[in-house]
């Protein structure tokens, strides 16, 4: 046997399973199809920029990203805590008053903090701030049906949470399961998410940094488990045996690998764009309120200057803005011209000499999450056989890293 354990794919999970399994005293081999590490979470660098593959933040309150993961060496650049809102009649900001200080006064102004949305807004969220296991505990629904049943309605759903939640949980139509969204929204009020100073590729590779073995450029073809702690990879061309193999591939690839369901997917676009000067210097993500009204602009769920909150995306002196869409909407492969637009209309500024960097389109973005919530599947397929992924547990990458540990624990425990 090549090894204890081989893991197909270097992802997150993948990863985190491989570096527990190592500390556990097992052999691990990783396989990776890529040239990289990180599976979903990849920062290409053109011309100075960094453009992570997909809009992505990392939460240091994360639970297991505080537990396993070094942020101090990442250099961690934050985003403010709040948000800005296009609105016809101007830009306004909505913000913690407690964390943004310096954004209070705009926010008193802004003509959302009107005290029956925000009774229903506790209502809604109250209990996760204080109790998230009684959360996941409670009868689930879908995302928009819990603000009717709390009465949540008016501007402050239709213009900040329903298009936020939308980008985060790459859902438009609020089918997702409503306390997955409480969780997260207990995680933006705890945390400053925010992004490495190398990209989020440095997340995994910080990771894979504390592996004796990582094979890049390795397809898998197939995996076996033939009993009695035995298994094989077919990979490159050739076999490899191990004790056991963990599939740790995107939801799609591992449902091709094991006897598992294929999942229902979500995907997105995004944009990254050179601006000549920078629409906004504030570090907030920017969506578009006027989306509930008779007029609903697209195709952009939110915008970001980048190098407002993380100046090492960019050569110096130059500015980086990313603009997300939506493939479960009609527009969500809109052309770059009606993207700028957008831009442009949810800044009140001139795109005119903005210059596109790189668009990405991931189709496969997250596992859809529909309720009831699942926090935990079944990670043991039998006879030496397990997978791990953000499929087996939650949506994100708390979801992923949680997921690999414990398919980690798993192996371990059968392995003996």
């Amino acid at each position: 046997m090549v090894a204890d354990v081989v893991v197909v794919g270097a992802g997150l999970a993948g990863l985190r399973c491989a570096v527990r399994l190592t500390e556990l005293g097992r052999e691990v081999i990783v396989l990776e199809v890529s040239d990289r590490v990180g599976g979903r979470v990849r920062t290409d660098v053109i011309d100075g920029f960094l453009c992570d593959r997909g809009f992505q933040l990392l939460n240091p309150a994360y639970p297991a990203v505080r537990r396993w993961v070094d942020l101090d060496a990442l250099a961690m650049q934050s985003f403010g805590a709040g948000v800005m809102v296009r609105r016809d009649d101007g830009l306004r900001i909505v913000a913690d008053p407690v964390r943004e200080p310096r954004l209070l006064l705009q926010t008193l102004r802004s003509g959302y903090l009107r005290p029956r949305e925000l009774a229903a807004l506790r209502r809604w969220a109250g209990r996760v701030l204080v109790d998230p296991r009684g959360v996941m505990r409670q009868p689930d629904t879908t995302l928009a049906a819990s603000f009717d049943a709390v009465g949540l309605r008016g501007r402050m759903r239709d213009e900040i949470l329903e298009p936020f939640l939308a980008g985060v949980l790459i859902d438009s139509h609020g089918a997702s399961s409503a306390n997955f969204a409480r969780l997260l929204v207990r995680m933006f009020a705890l945390g400053r998410p925010g992004l490495p100073a190398g990209g989020m590729g440095a997340l995994p590779a910080q990771l894979a940094a504390r592996l004796p073995e990582v094979r890049l450029g390795m397809p898998v073809e197939a995996v076996t488990a033939h009993g009695g702690h035995r298994a094989t990879v077919a990979a490159g061309g050739s076999t490899l045996r191990a004790r056991a193999v963990v599939v740790a591939t995107d939801p799609l690839t591992a449902a091709q690998l094991t006897t598992l369901p294929e999942p229902a997917t979500k995907g997105l676009v995004t944009w990254w764009f050179e601006a000549p000067e920078a629409p906004s210097a504030l570090p907030l993500i920017a969506v578009d309120g006027r989306r509930s009204g008779p007029r609903a602009p697209g195709p952009v769920w939110n915008t970001a200057v980048i190098t407002a909150a993380a100046p090492s995306y960019a050569p110096p002196g130059r500015h980086l803005v990313e603009a997300t869409c939506l493939l479960d909407r009609p527009d969500g492969d809109a052309p770059e011209a009606e993207v700028l637009s957008h831009v442009a209309a949810i800044y009140g500024c001139s795109t005119a000499g903005w210059r596109t960097i790189i668009r990405h389109r991931v189709p496969h973005a997250l596992p859809e999450l529909l309720p009831p919530l699942r926090t935990r599947k079944d990670v043991s397929l039998g006879d030496g056989l397990f997978v791990c992924g953000d499929h087996r547990d939650t949506s994100s990458i708390q979801g992923a890293l949680v997921s690999g540990n414990r398919t980690a624990q798993a192996v371990h425990s059968a392995l003996g």
